[in-house]
């Protein structure tokens, strides 16, 4: 596939299943992450790898910060925020961990991270899975910043879910409007 191809064909998925990314696929998203536009150098990116059995864990620490937050949540919207855990078989939590004291804007050293989550999306699809890019409440909230092994002014840009696409849900993207958000500047 060309990479002006991939480019244009990219979307997020609907439903994502196993086969996940195995170890050498895995690594393959990460080292494009790296490859990622990073000013300065500094590698701001941290990639938290969840899978497997830890996805259940990850699924309580997301039910208990809905339930911290709204005291008042039924048992089923608990166990929705349970389940987004099993979205796919493979999820990365992308955050940025910034240096205040760098040259480099911590503005810029977010969006280098955002850009490392972008890369793993490409990477995915090129190696022949999908993912999406989710954040919600859970990507802002201290304890589970915490839980993952950050502080809590390290910043989760993306938890990203990657999976398998099942047969017949890959329909083409439409084409993207862009033309109204370009403005030619001409002095």
């Amino acid at each position: 596939m060309q990479a002006i191809d991939l480019l244009l064909r990219r979307r997020s998925a609907k439903t994502l299943t196993e086969p996940g990314p195995d170890e050498g696929a895995l690594a393959l998203l990460l080292e494009s992450a790296a490859r990622a536009p990073d000013h300065g150098r500094l590698r701001p990116w941290r990639f938290i790898v969840i899978q497997g059995p830890a996805r259940a864990r990850f699924g309580e620490l997301m039910a208990a910060q809905l339930h911290r937050v709204r005291p008042a949540s039924t048992p089923e919207s608990l166990e929705r925020e349970r389940q987004k855990a099993f979205r796919a078989p493979l999820i990365i939590a992308v955050a940025a961990v910034c240096d205040p004291q760098a040259k480099v804007p911590p503005l810029e050293q977010l969006l280098a991270a955002g850009c490392a989550a972008g890369n793993i999306l490409l990477a995915a699809q090129a190696l022949g899975f999908n993912a999406v890019w989710k954040t919600g409440a859970a990507a802002y909230d201290e304890t589970i910043k915490t839980a993952l092994g950050l502080t809590p002014k390290d910043s989760i840009v993306a938890f990203l879910y990657v999976g398998t696409e099942p047969a017949g849900e890959g329909a083409p993207p439409p084409a993207t409007q862009w033309r109204d958000r370009v403005l030619i500047w001409n002095g």
